[in-house]
């Protein structure tokens, strides 16, 4: 794609062509993001178009969050796990900042209270800290730089954090919360595990039914080059906030490692009642999904899931053949998967993110996106993707953009896949062929046996694809065609197959042309006011839904192209297009406006 050349540079090459847009946020219908982590509800009817939002969200201020009992000064002569069984509802305590307390430490279960929660935090003042609402980074841990992320722009490096650190050899650890623990709040704090070959799993996890709980300017970390499979595994829990944190390194190492699948933070995999969570304003690094809920033995799903303002990236240094590449102690890469994904989640809010690195070449291949419910070891037949919206959010530098799909896994059907509204995005730099992905926007397709795919509605989103446009499909096209299927108002390239069968010789995708295919696959139906950019002969304009634009790239005229600024010139033909009377393609100052200060 033309429009990726300078964003292949430099990945802060897009967040400064949007700085010209900072001026039009008051003018947005987006409402301004807070500094505060309360959070409201965003829509008063609490629907986005088919998909319904969260119905909760969980409360997660200082003020929401009082102590005021007896602070503990904690130093590392001093046992951890003593002061842990020995502190009351409203207390806090104090770890020495600049000290590293080693082990693995059980987070006990008290019977406290809204009006008093425990707070273990680091002993420097509140000064010391980002202020609330502000994204805490490595530089107070003393840490200017990381490299192969983006720049840490340190004001001061002194170290007032204090270090919760696991052995390192294997298992799970430095933090546990035991069955039953309530309203605890950890502020200020690095957690991380010691260097060894040993896979260490969860450095945060939930053994049992857990809730209210706030991790808050944390800086969560795995090492270098050792296999540590995620930051925070959720677990049967309910009312947890992650705010303003900072998650580094958490990989699996292919070939020769021992775990497949990282994550910073991952859900879904419970008996148990999940939910509400908040994860909001963190930076999130993994190289297998950055978040991840489902994928594995559930007899429940996770529900009212907010996931606003963070950065989920993967370094490129990561991936093989890139200057300054990091692996595995034996030079294996890492195995990379995509930056978001849902296997099993109901209402979830994913808004104002900046999602960029996804790579193939390993059992995937390198999407965004993908919401998948799937019946996955056998053990989750009722697992559903249902009732989420994706608005106001940058994609970037993958190898592909969306996976839309329900499908089997040898163990039956998932329960359910649908109500989606996706609004509002921009996917540039989609490459296929340095990401080793197959280079497309989205692809939207059913299983035979598999419920149902529908409720879709695609809305008001950019997208680069070089390769196809969509892969659709399913395995059986009498019996399984796709239900209320909402493509509109959208500025996508067509790419070199705009439409494509996702396999099979009886899928009712296997046609000659896009408009064949969306009758076979789709009813009913909207496919319109859409400006498909540069169509192939293969698939000329005759051969689409009436009621599209088929203009070349220069014709649609963005503010700048090649830069990544995709805002339509006061001249464009598509200003205004939409059937709701705004410019075709996505809001892009209302995506400026979510995402400022997001990296």
């Amino acid at each position: 794609m033309k429009g990726s050349t300078n964003m292949q540079n430099s990945n802060r090459g897009r967040a400064a062509s949007w700085v010209v847009f900072l001026l039009l946020i008051l003018a947005s219908p987006l409402r301004a993001a807070t500094s505060d982590h309360s959070s409201t509800t965003v829509n008063s009817k609490n629907f986005d178009g088919p998909a319904e939002l969260p119905r909760e969200y969980v409360q997660s201020s200082l003020k929401d969050t009082p102590a005021g009992g007896k602070t503990w000064a904690v130093g590392p002569e001093r046992s951890l796990e003593q002061v842990l069984a020995g502190a009351s509802c409203g207390d806090v305590i104090q770890l020495q900042a600049g000290a590293t307390f080693s082990g693995n430490f059980v987070i006990p279960a008290k019977s406290c209270d809204d009006s008093h929660w425990i707070i273990i935090r680091t002993s420097a003042p509140d000064s010391s800290l980002p202020p609330e609402g502000t994204r805490l980074t490595p530089c107070y841990a003393g840490v200017s730089s990381l490299a192969g992320r983006p720049r840490l722009n340190c004001a001061a490096t002194a170290n007032v954090l204090a270090k919760i650190e696991f052995n390192g050899k294997g298992g799970s650890g430095p933090i546990t919360f035991s069955p039953g623990a309530n309203h605890y709040r950890l502020i200020g704090l690095e957690v991380t595990r010691a260097s060894s070959p040993a896979t260490v799993y969860n450095l945060i996890q939930f053994n049992g039914p857990a809730d209210h709980v706030v991790f808050d300017r944390l800086w969560v970390h795995g090492t270098a080059q050792d296999e540590t499979t995620r930051g925070i595994l959720l677990g049967p829990s309910r009312y947890v906030a992650v705010v303003d944190s900072f998650f580094t390194d958490f990989h699996c190492v292919s070939r020769s490692g021992t775990c497949v699948d990282a994550q910073t933070i991952a859900g879904g995999l419970s008996d148990a009642p999940m939910g509400p969570y908040k994860i909001v304003d963190n930076f999130l690094e993994a190289s297998g999904e950055n978040i991840l809920f489902g994928g594995g033995a559930a007899t429940a799903t996770p529900a009212d899931i907010e996931i606003r303002r963070n950065h989920m990236f993967k370094p490129l240094t990561w991936m093989k053949g890139q200057p300054g590449y990091v692996a595995g102690a034996n030079g294996n890469p890492f195995i990379v998967k995509n930056l978001f994904e849902l296997k099993n989640a109901q209402r979830v809010l994913l808004e104002g993110n900046i999602m960029e690195n996804s790579w193939g070449g390993f059992s995937q291949v390198g999407f965004g996106i993908l919401l998948t419910p799937i019946n996955q070891s056998n053990h989750c037949p009722i697992c559903q993707v249902t009732d989420v919206t994706i608005r106001y959010t940058s994609i970037s530098h993958v190898g592909a953009g969306l996976q839309i799909a329900n499908a089997l896994a040898g163990n039956g059907p998932p329960l359910d896949g649908q109500r989606y509204s996706i609004h509002d995005i921009v996917i540039d730099d989609i490459d296929g062929v340095k990401y080793t992905g197959p280079g497309e926007f989205a692809q939207v397709s059913v299983s035979a046996g598999a419920p149902v795919l529908q409720n879709l509605t695609i809305n008001h989103v950019t997208a680069f694809p070089p390769r196809m446009m969509f892969i659709i499909g399913d395995i059986v096209a009498t019996t399984t065609q796709m239900k209320n299927f909402v493509f509109t108002n959208n500025i996508v390239s067509a790419g070199i197959y705009p439409v494509w069968s996702s396999g099979g010789a009886t899928n009712c995708a296997a046609q000659d042309n896009p408009l064949k295919t969306f009758n076979a696959c789709f009813s009913p139906y909207t496919f319109s006011t859409n400006a498909i950019i540069d169509p192939p002969a293969l698939a000329l304009p005759a051969q689409w839904p009436s009621g599209n634009f088929f203009p070349s790239s220069a014709a649609v005229r963005f503010v700048n192209y090649n830069g990544g600024n995709y805002q339509l010139q006061p001249s464009s033909h598509f200003k205004g297009k939409g059937t709701d009377g705004k410019d075709l393609g996505a809001d892009v100052a209302a995506i400026a406006s979510a995402t400022a200060g997001v990296e």
